[in-house]
């Protein structure tokens, strides 16, 4: 009997796996080695919004540029401070926060992105990253011409 649920456990799991190899981003195992920063886009009317989670750095921290154009660039060189005691003979009885590692994530920018008109903002661990959008192109006028 338990083989038969081991069996079905197998399937039942099967697409989780195979999301894993095809999409290893969305898994979180390992994360932490590959320095990647989770982040979320909204595509508005008038803007691409990136929020993306950076807990435990100051804002002095994160860069955000522009490269060839079109690629938005956010960069951390993930250096987080210890508290430290000034009290002597005090060390640390457990230490799990890991400080970030170097973090780095580039998206290229849609067509209508205006590269100039780029604000972010750092607020609470989470970096909001704003491009407005450009204006759409002016649609063509149909005018019509008299065959004479």
């Amino acid at each position: 009997m338990s083989t038969v649920v081991d069996a079905v456990n197998q399937l039942l799991n099967f697409p989780e796996s195979i999301e894993k190899l095809v999409f290893p981003s969305r898994s979180n195992e390992g994360s932490e080695n590959r320095g990647s920063i989770p982040v979320d886009i909204l595509d508005t009317q008038k803007d691409y919004i990136f929020y993306m989670d950076v807990p435990g750095l100051s804002k002095s921290d994160i860069q955000v540029t522009v490269e060839d154009k079109n690629t938005l660039v956010i960069r951390s060189n993930g250096k987080r401070k210890r508290e430290e005691s000034e009290e002597e003979g005090c060390k640390y009885v457990r230490m799990e926060r890991k400080p970030p590692h170097k973090l780095m994530r580039k998206f290229r920018l849609p067509d209508d992105s205006n590269v100039s008109a780029i604000t972010a903002k750092y607020e609470n661990g989470v970096l909001t990253v704003t491009v407005e959008k450009l204006p759409p192109p002016p649609k063509s006028k149909t005018v019509e011409v008299a065959i004479s």
